[in-house]
């Protein structure tokens, strides 16, 4: 399989990614985009230096200046790219230590995605056809890790309220370079957790959407009477919520949360959930002021969809929380300051913030390996789609009376997924028994 995907390059190094091939894709990378600058930041995995060095030297060779913001999480690297005509993180997010990759971006930090350059650039890479550079560029350093901070702080309405106690699980990851920096004098009770950096991630997985990987931070939140906990991915541009009673908050349930706080402050603001999420989400926008507007699953979807709509906010089913404010792109750090907002204000226990928003059944992401996707979804079209409102924004959406459910392909794995959601526990269970057995050929 190609390492050139949907959302970035990504590949085991060095078997699928080495060096030269890092050296190709920093030419290739400036050929298509013809940029003169271009924003770098690196992960904490082991190959990011050697990785950082051979993307820099084709950078440089093809005519741009590389601007080092060194080790850094990619919510850092957006941030520090807010100016800049060009972007490229180098992290494999939450995949296993032996990965590692590109997420790229043009200006303004708006993604490149295998639709809007990715396959482009691995066509050059191919050919080896890279334009010919009139300068060589250089690497200038930057320390942009003091305004990130300052920045994200600034979200923070936390002085004079109640003093919050919060679990991060960092799972030894690269929000370990930012976090402690940017919640440092912030009037919560702050405890790490799997902090220190290390690309090996040593005590678990650096992927907060597996419940496997949560088993630590929801017993230290009981341990020590947190009021919360929040588990970030590997780059931190995903988080997880844990409540004070060591329970899970779906991500929908917690963008439903900081879509109200945020409000506050944008009444009438446009705000995207994505097609997965609870029909509670776009109920609540709207009852606190805002504009509901569903959008399709993709990161690089969804921040053109809020550049469109100008929303302030967004949030996807997998984690990801995105802000107008942090130039349409994801912010754990963000999403965490949102929540202690709401909370310390409200006096509400995260529980209790979370529990009117559970106000219907739903079943989680189902996952299936099938043969033929798209047969699957004609005939989940053919049973239902009379009986109710059918749309197509990503996969199969139907809304029926009382329940309604998404059938989706997987823009990364070779899954069909399945998120149905009704009034009740009995409803639920017996409509999702209904479509997996179609889906499953039963």
């Amino acid at each position: 399989m190609s390492i050139f995907k949907a959302y970035d390059i990504r590949g085991i190094v060095p078997d699928q990614l080495d060096e030269a091939l890092a050296y190709k894709i920093g030419r290739a990378y400036v050929t298509f985009l013809k940029c003169d600058r271009v924003v770098v930041g690196r992960d904490a995995r082991a190959s990011a230096d050697a990785m950082f060095e051979a993307l820099a030297r084709g950078l440089n060779d093809q005519g741009a200046d590389v601007i080092d913001i060194g080790r850094s999480d990619t919510p850092m690297l957006y941030f520090a790219a807010r100016n800049e005509p060009a972007a490229i993180m180098i992290t494999a997010s939450h995949n296993p230590p032996a990965y590692n990759g590109f997420k790229m971006c043009r200006e303004n930090s708006i993604p490149i995605s295998g639709d809007t350059g990715i396959k482009d650039m691995e066509k050059i890479v191919l050919e080896e056809s890279f334009a010919v550079a009139a300068r060589k560029g250089a690497i200038i350093k930057k320390d942009a890790l003091e305004e990130f901070a300052s920045f994200t702080r600034s979200f923070a309405r936390l002085d004079g309220g109640r003093k919050l106690k919060v679990v991060v699980d960092g799972a030894n990851g690269a929000c370990g370079y930012t976090y402690p920096k940017i919640f440092e004098g912030m009037n919560i009770e702050y405890i790490p957790l799997y902090m220190e950096p290390d690309g090996t991630f040593p005590n678990h997985e650096a992927n907060p959407l597996l419940e496997e990987n949560l088993v630590d931070i929801k017993k230290k939140v009981l341990e020590t009477g947190a009021d919360l906990g929040a588990a970030i991915d590997g780059d931190a541009d995903r988080c997880m919520f844990i409540d004070e009673r060591g329970e899970t908050v779906r991500a929908d349930v917690a963008g439903a949360i900081i879509a109200r706080d945020l409000l506050k402050t944008s009444p009438g603001a446009a705000v995207l959930y994505d097609l997965r999420s609870t029909m509670a989400a776009a109920e609540d926008i709207e009852t606190y002021g805002g504009r509901p507007v569903m959008c399709r699953v993709g990161h690089a979807f969804i921040k053109r969809q809020m550049r469109e709509h100008d929303a302030v906010f967004a949030s996807e089913l997998s984690g990801h929380f995105y802000f107008k404010a942090h130039n349409f792109t994801e912010s754990s750090a963000i999403a965490l300051i949102c929540m202690l907002n709401l909370m310390a204000e409200t006096s509400k226990k995260l529980s209790e913030l979370a529990a009117p928003v559970l106000r219907y059944s739903h079943s989680g992401e189902i996952n299936f390996e099938v043969a033929d996707k798209d047969a699957v979804l004609k005939k989940l079209e053919e049973k239902y789609g009379a009986a109710g409102r059918v749309f197509h924004l990503d996969g199969l959406s139907v809304e029926l009376d009382g329940w309604r459910f998404n059938v989706r392909a997987s823009n990364t794995e070779p899954l069909l997924r399945l998120n149905l959601e009704a009034a009740d526990v009995e409803s639920m269970e017996l409509k999702k028994a209904e479509v997996v057995a179609i889906i499953e050929g039963n």
